[in-house]
């Protein structure tokens, strides 16, 4: 069976679910194409993906010292309606030029039109169709966002929602499940690849990632400045925007790494961003998390409130947070001891959970 993923390239977790997902298709005899664009694809291609094809993008996030900005977004995808043609009109050619038998979009909407007109089956990711921050601005904006993308749910042959089923979904407050989706969502677990024993856990460093968007690298000077005058916390962070913070005795900057596990499972406290498949892998292996989010960018607060809830780590509003109240909060975290989930994570792995909704509809 050949099928195409088609991945949202705004941030780097939709590319890292949907590529351990490929590689456990692929263990069981499909065929699969990548469809991606900016750092997606630059990531991917580093990851030596064959049948890698560069698509347009459809929406280009935008922000401001370091926040993402609704104003900005819409300011910079002005051209969202002949970009989403674009890419409708590509995955189009795709499909017919690769013989696909399954289209897979990850937060990417035209793909799913394409595959709908031209009779593939269709499967459609996401974590979020309810819309609300903890700013409280541009909330007409985003009520609308959140009816548009609830009327396009009626198009994928399902959906699929990359986390725990209910009580125990991180992104559970980005969800309205109403009576005409219902039947279409399918909660098959955190996409995840990840074997324990080939990682072994200490407490060293503090890890810090807040995604790929080049808009967060003033949030890594403000680590850079804490490490200066903590020297009994040794940071490792990481990210592929240029303008990283230089390297310190305690304080070590990467960019690309084809491999973030062995530093994750070195940390004694990770400082994330907020979304969904960085949350999984920290709880994965059991570490503290100090949420930085993003007080415009709904999904974040909504999962750092699943989290914070949890008892698995302390929340931060980015547009408040100043050095001693993320160095506070490093510190309040490091006492925390997040809930055991390996039970969960072994119930509900998201490949094979992904593997049956295939089944299921094919």
């Amino acid at each position: 069976m050949n099928v195409l993923f088609v991945v949202c390239g705004e941030g780097l977790g939709h590319t890292s679910r949907c590529l351990h997902t490929a590689r456990y298709l692929e263990e069981h005899g499909c065929t699969c194409h990548f469809a991606a664009y900016d750092t997606s694809f630059r990531f991917l291609e580093r990851q030596g993906r064959q049948r890698l094809h560069r698509t347009p993008r459809e929406v280009t996030l935008a922000g401001d010292n370091g926040f993402f900005t609704l104003s900005g977004t819409i300011n910079d995808s002005k051209g969202v309606p002949v970009n989403m043609y674009r890419s409708y009109r590509m995955v189009q050619d795709l499909i017919d030029a690769n013989h696909i038998d399954l289209v897979i979009a990850d937060t990417m909407y035209a793909a799913v039109a394409a595959g709908r007109r031209k009779g593939v089956p269709t499967l459609f990711i996401t974590n979020q169709n309810t819309f609300c921050t903890l700013s409280g601005g541009s909330e007409a904006a985003w009520k609308a966002l959140g009816k548009m993308v609830s009327s396009f749910f009626s198009l994928p042959d399902a959906i699929v929602i990359p986390d725990f089923a209910p009580p125990d979904t991180i992104s559970g407050y980005n969800l309205t499940i109403t009576d005409q989706v219902r039947d279409k969502m399918r909660f098959v677990g955190p996409m995840l690849s990840i074997d324990r024993e080939a990682y072994p856990v200490s407490q060293e460093t503090i890890f810090a990632s807040f995604g790929g968007e080049a808009f967060k690298i003033p949030l890594y000077h403000l680590l850079a400045g804490i490490a200066g005058r903590r020297k009994d916390l040794h940071f490792s962070v990481f990210s592929n925007a240029d303008g990283l913070p230089p390297a310190a005795a305690n304080f070590t900057p990467h960019g690309f790494v084809p491999d973030l596990y062995p530093h994750l499972a070195a940390a004694k406290v990770t400082i994330l961003h907020g979304g969904l498949t960085s949350l999984h892998e920290s709880l994965f292996f059991e570490k503290p998390v100090v949420v930085v989010i993003d007080p415009h960018h709904p999904e974040q607060g909504n999962n750092a409130r699943m989290i914070e809830e949890m008892g698995a780590g302390v929340v931060l509003r980015g547009d408040r947070v100043t050095a001693d109240a993320l160095e506070e909060a490093i510190d309040t975290a490091s006492d925390l001891r997040p809930p055991g989930m390996c039970h969960l994570f072994e119930q509900q792995d998201g490949r094979v959970g992904m593997l049956r909704v295939i089944e299921e509809i094919l």
